[in-house]
């Protein structure tokens, strides 16, 4: 699934995967955050990666994608309640993520009405 995943993320990301595969997922899977449970997966009915999330421990939402011919069926809604669930089953009080809200608009609004809220970056 990290070849598929990788793949979704070059196709969605302006930026790509942030380097080629044999790059990237080294540093994915090193990361001391990274917990495979956190990488959630829709497949659609061909079998294709249809979007994911992959979150790191501590609550945070690394990369949520979702693949350009899927987009408007709920998915991204969908995975977002998920990881909502599964951190609060973990203890955490709180979700974070980074997004540009002046590129990604779409992804903004979708936040927002999940009831996320913008904070101050100091990125």
């Amino acid at each position: 699934d990290a070849h598929a995943l990788h793949a979704l993320l070059e196709e969605v990301f302006d930026d790509g995967a942030d380097g080629p595969f044999d790059d990237w997922w080294p540093r994915i899977a090193g990361n001391a955050e990274f917990d495979p449970a956190l990488c959630f997966l829709v497949i659609d009915g061909k079998g294709l990666l249809a979007g994911a999330a992959l979150c790191w421990t501590s609550g945070f939402v690394k990369d949520l994608a979702v693949h350009p011919e899927s987009r408007r069926q709920g998915i991204g809604d969908a995975l977002m309640r998920h990881v909502f669930l599964i951190f609060r089953e973990r203890g955490a009080t709180h979700v974070d993520l980074k997004t540009n809200s002046v590129k990604n608009t779409a992804a903004f609004r979708l936040y927002e009405r999940l009831g996320m809220i913008p904070v101050d970056w100091e990125g």
